[in-house]
């Protein structure tokens, strides 16, 4: 299964299971997530989740590019809404994000949908998309800029590179950082402290401090027609497919 969920108490665990792919997001990996933040967000028996994945090297390395070259479509195009349910709007449950290694693209944006995240030392963020011929639709060149300065969200954005957990806790974007496996049991324990609380009082808190704190920008004031187009560029299959067959792409502009 390319998505494992365990609860214990009002604390639901989602484990993306896919470390033989670097936890990469294909249309069924993605749709699979979409559903269970959907039922869990109205199951009043979860009071607070915690998104994490296997292994100790990715927690999401992004869109399965291997899968759009061979296909020619995004996983967003292939499963409908999917993760829209989280990237696309305001989830009302708290969701703690256990950052156990690479968090790339997609991953990224996950993190930064995230209310709290707890990353592994070894852990680090990108937002790579440029590189492919793509862009971080899902939030991330939307959100990023409104969680870290201007000048820093941009470097990453246009040039692909990455940052470490230690740069991310500096800048704000991580609240703990813990040995690695240890990040999820931290997760766990601080999702706990969470869901402790008075459930509408949790919700509400969430709901106002994003609103004030402007980090809830989501991308849907992207003109998605725009999107589309780039989407479905000669550029955007281009870098997928230089990815899948290991060499540099060759841009056309188109």
């Amino acid at each position: 299964m390319s998505v494992l969920v365990d609860q214990h108490s009002a604390v639901l665990t989602v484990t993306l299971n896919r470390p033989d792919r670097h936890n990469t997001l294909d249309g069924a990996a993605m749709g699979a997530l979409g559903r269970v933040f959907t039922e869990a967000e109205f199951d009043d028996g979860v009071a607070a989740i915690v998104l994490t994945a296997a292994g100790e090297k990715s927690f999401c390395a992004g869109m399965d590019l291997r899968a759009f070259a061979e296909r020619g479509t995004t996983p967003r195009q292939q499963d409908g809404p999917g993760l829209d349910v989280l990237l696309s709007r305001d989830y009302p449950k708290p969701v703690v994000a256990a950052v156990n290694g690479r968090a790339l693209g997609v991953g990224f944006e996950l993190v930064l949908a995230s209310d709290l995240v707890v990353a592994a030392d070894h852990a680090t963020f990108a937002l790579p998309e440029v590189r492919r011929g793509l862009v971080a639709a899902g939030g991330g060149i939307t959100r990023l800029p409104t969680r870290i300065p201007m000048a820093i969200a941009l470097e990453m954005g246009l040039t692909g590179a990455s940052i470490d957990a230690a740069r991310a806790f500096e800048l704000g974007l991580v609240n703990r950082i813990t040995p690695g496996p240890a990040a999820i049991s931290e997760a766990e324990r601080l999702a706990a402290a969470v869901a402790a609380n008075a459930p509408l009082a949790v919700r509400f808190t969430k709901k106002y401090m994003r609103r004030s704190g402007a980090a809830d920008t989501l991308h849907s004031d992207i003109d998605r027609t725009e999107l589309e187009n780039l989407l479905t560029s000669e550029d955007a299959h281009e870098g997928a497919t230089a990815f899948a067959e290991r060499r540099p792409p060759v841009w056309s502009g188109r």
